[in-house]
């Protein structure tokens, strides 16, 4: 399939590095590892950004979402569908979106309009109300959905109803190393001569990792040699929350069990090749976790893969992958469990040895390479079923509403009623009036229209001939001296006024706004944010609040495309001021108006 698929473009959305979580690091070794098994197609992302402007992303993210802005998620999905991407595929987690639930997400993938395969990092077993509408609708919009663990795929299916053939089993990927004994990379980390126990992963209270300080003790009554690495930096939620209590709590603990000299701490979230130098040193691998409902650990897919021994609390993920002996399982929150099942396995080197070679070989099928593959037979799939459900979609929706079938656009009229000037402004029945001429106000509305007739498919050329008729007038009429459009031009080419109404300024603005968001001609964008720019000034000075309305809606347009024009959000929060004083200041019970 790799030769012959269809996928030409994916799209990923998730987090992504240089940001410091487990969904960013998943999102980019996925997306490298798609990239370098299929060569021939497009990897992009689509970054969910936390903090704005503070993560320097590579070429590959080629847009991001502002995680509290909703109105980021529609740009995303306008970006991807004008991108001609085949395929997406989101990375969920309910902690990394915006809005109740993390729905947000959800008003991005209503609007795409290619095959969406979603990847479940987290499936509750008791979710809340406003979880499982957006679990639930999440799963609607999908195409596939990719789970890690069976248990996940039997979740789905019970909790949530999710039809059983739109599941995908694939494991969390690894990277591909090894097997090597523990000894080669100690010397790097100052340990060699010792054991070194390993726990990785950004911090927080869920971890666990006090347990095991606790536990140490008794290890180190019979293994003096014993070392602990706890590595990787708080994480960026806990530490927005509550500092570095966490840490500093595990700190004080090992220094109350005399642990000085046997726990290590590394307060960083490491690089990939760093990492494996980590797990590579470690003789045994230990997660605490205290919650049970985490059906994917990165973290312990990496370690088993990698051929570690592993002790672990039993939460889903961990009781899955370690069952039949394939690592130690311990209660939760026990700190005795946990130093028995350590010394039992230090005392037994051949158990030790074949739990790390049975690891070793069931993780080969976890390699990138390999995860690679299984999604895109996910994404070709979902590409063929996309096209199939967009078929009978279509069939369903014509005969749906034949009855109320709309007739059939027609633009003869508009055509009569615009020259090489512009659009006439007053008709005899269907006869344009010459005499009653052209004016800004019906020009900026027709240039309204041209660009929504270009967004409906109607002719492109037609349809751009007709807005650049109307679009050259509006330029026309706008007196770079006195900074205000003219208005009404006799038939003969010849301005009637000074200068047009304020209402008809506002009004050519709207449309102006309209041209720099949702023209799809570079050339008019450019034309009419210059345009916007010049005339946008004036209208501060106006004291209509018709003129501030028509303003608004038109600044409204600009931002969809240009939100971080600061003086226009200015120009814009001002004037919404202003008309909710007139409000205030003129509405009554009977009369709710600002005049």
């Amino acid at each position: 399939m790799k030769e012959h698929s269809k996928v030409r473009k994916i799209a990923f959305v998730g987090d992504y590095l240089p940001r410091k979580c487990g969904i960013a690091t998943f999102t980019s070794d996925l997306l490298t590892s798609v990239a370098a098994a299929h060569p021939q197609s497009q990897c992009l992302t689509v970054a969910v950004t936390d903090i704005k402007g503070i993560y320097e992303y590579p070429e590959v993210v080629r847009f991001e979402i502002e995680e509290q802005d909703l109105l980021s998620y529609l740009r995303a999905a306008d970006f991807l569908n004008i991108s001609n991407v085949d395929i997406v595929c989101l990375q969920h987690e309910f902690g990394i979106f915006g809005g109740p639930a993390g729905g947000h997400i959800l008003a991005l993938l209503r609007e795409l309009r290619m095959p969406i395969v979603t990847t479940l990092h987290t499936v509750l077993r008791e979710p809340k109300i406003e979880q499982r509408r957006v679990m639930q609708e999440l799963i609607s919009l999908s195409t596939r959905l990719v789970v890690m663990v069976e248990r996940g795929r039997q979740m789905l299916q019970e909790i949530y109803q999710a039809p059983p053939s739109k599941i995908d089993l694939i494991p969390h990927g690894i990277p591909d190393v090894g097997f090597v004994d523990p000894t080669y990379f100690k010397d790097q980390f100052g340990v060699e001569g010792k054991v070194v126990l390993l726990t990785f992963g950004l911090l927080s209270p869920n971890k666990g990792i006090e347990y095991v300080l606790n536990a140490l003790p008794e290890i180190l009554a019979e293994f003096s040699d014993v070392v602990y690495i706890v590595l990787g930096a708080t994480h960026p939620n806990e530490l927005l929350e509550h500092g570095e209590a966490y840490r500093l709590s595990l700190e004080i603990l090992a220094k109350k069990n005399k642990l000085e000299k046997n726990v290590i701490f590394y307060n960083q979230f490491v690089e990939l090749e760093n990492l494996k130098e980590f797990i590579g040193a470690a003789d045994l691998y230990i997660t605490p976790y205290l919650n049970e409902a985490q059906i994917t650990s990165g973290t312990l897919a990496y370690t088993f893969g990698s051929g570690k021994a592993v002790v672990s609390t039993p939460y889903w993920h961990a009781r899955e992958l370690l069952a039949g002996d394939q690592g130690v399982l311990v209660p939760f929150a026990d700190a005795g469990a946990i130093a028995d099942a350590v010394i039992a396995l230090l005392r037994d080197d051949i158990r030790h040895l074949a739990m790390r070679k049975n690891a070793y070989r069931l993780g080969r099928e976890m390699i990138w390479s390999n995860v690679a593959q299984m999604y895109m037979r996910s994404f070709e799939l979902s590409r063929v079923e996309g096209a199939e459900q967009a078929r009978k979609s279509l069939v369903t929706k014509v005969l749906d509403q034949k009855p109320r079938e709309l007739p059939e656009l027609k633009l003869s009229h508009l055509l009569r009623m615009t020259d090489s000037t512009g659009i006439f402004q007053h008709a005899i029945f269907s006869v344009p009036n010459f005499s009653e001429g052209y004016c800004t106000d019906d020009n900026a509305r027709a240039f309204i229209l041209g660009v929504l007739l270009n967004e409906l498919g109607e002719d492109p050329e037609q349809v751009r001939t007709l807005a650049t008729t109307y679009a050259a007038f509006l330029y026309h009429a706008f007196d770079f001296n006195t900074k205000r459009f003219h208005n009404h031009m006799s038939f003969d080419r010849h301005w009637l006024d000074e200068q047009g109404s304020e209402d008809c300024h506002a009004r050519a603005l709207w449309a102006l706004g309209v041209g720099v968001s949702g023209s799809p001609y570079r050339s008019f964008q450019i034309m009419a944010g210059q345009l916007f720019a010049s005339a946008l000034p004036m209208l501060t000075e106006f004291t209509s609040p018709r003129a501030w309305a028509f303003g608004l809606i038109g600044m409204n347009e600009y931002l969809r495309h240009l939100h971080g024009d600061g003086l226009v959000t200015q120009t814009r929060d001002t004037l919404a001021v202003r008309l909710m004083e007139l409000f205030e200041k003129n509405a009554r019970q009977e009369w709710r108006w600002f005049e």
